[in-house]
């Protein structure tokens, strides 16, 4: 069975500051690029962003996806701490609240809907779907700056 193949970037000049966020989504032999950004933001943000983007792009919930991102913070969060959070109301383990919990909440609500296989990768290492996540965020960027 096809998967979609996805790769998410996010960043930020200054933090917080301009930000931007990139997507390349790529299916078969068909791909599509996602931009945005924002005026005060932070490089966090910009991470989780690009994974909601992607994954609102994304209209079938019968195919696989494999989403690429080079945020350990993204990778952790989905992965380990969102559970805990739920659980807690939303709290982190030392009963302080979710930073960016507006933002956790939408990546929940649209990872729930797809069966999203998660991997890190490497930042600014010559990976070829990162390097593009990476420059579409930065022309985001460039857009305001």
């Amino acid at each position: 069975m096809d998967k979609i193949i996805i790769y998410t970037d996010g960043g930020c000049r200054g933090n917080p500051g301009i930000g931007g966020w990139g997507v390349w989504l790529r299916y078969g032999d068909h791909d599509k690029k996602l931009k945005g950004s924002e005026k005060d933001t932070t490089n966090n943000r910009m991470e989780l962003t690009a994974a909601i983007k992607a994954l609102e792009a994304i209209k079938s919930s019968t195919i696989d996806i494999d989403l690429y991102t080079d945020s350990k913070y993204v990778m952790s969060g989905i992965n380990e701490w969102i559970k805990g959070w739920k659980l807690r109301g939303w709290k982190t383990a030392n009963k302080k609240p979710v930073k960016n919990v507006d933002l956790w909440q939408q990546l929940d609500e649209v990872n729930t809907k797809h069966n999203v296989h998660w991997y890190w990768v490497k930042g600014h290492s010559g990976d070829i779907g990162n390097d593009m996540a990476d420059e579409l965020a930065n022309q985001a960027m460039d857009k305001l700056s």
